[in-house]
């Protein structure tokens, strides 16, 4: 996975790791006890919380990263697809909240320098 920047109209959100393979999408946030960041699954359109440790807020993402719809999963949850998601975004519950992001928000990625 590659790590960047997570931004919403030029300001930082949060460090985010882009998991692009099947392999790093199919692990997503599995074995971690809590998270920080963001993970940006690239090519997705549902999730999981089976075998998480904690709940996440997720955001499904249009093909040019505008957020669609946002959830919180409980863990052992499924989100199912939202019409016209492309990408999925998951953080630890709560930091959409710290984040103020909502549906129509607009987020980018910048590579880490």
């Amino acid at each position: 996975m590659r790590t960047v920047w997570l931004l919403r109209g030029g300001d930082v959100l949060a460090s985010a790791e882009v998991a692009e393979s099947l392999v790093d999408r199919a692990r997503g946030l599995l074995g971690h006890a809590r998270y920080d960041g963001a993970l940006l699954l690239l090519r997705t359109r549902a999730v999981h919380t089976a075998g998480m440790q904690f709940p996440l807020d997720v955001a499904f993402l249009d093909k040019d990263l505008h957020v669609l719809a946002t959830t919180r999963l409980r863990t052992w949850s499924v989100a199912l697809p939202r019409r016209g998601a492309a990408h999925v975004l998951e953080a630890q519950a709560g930091a959409f909240e710290r984040w103020r992001l909502v549906t129509g928000d607009q987020v980018e990625i910048r590579e880490t320098s």
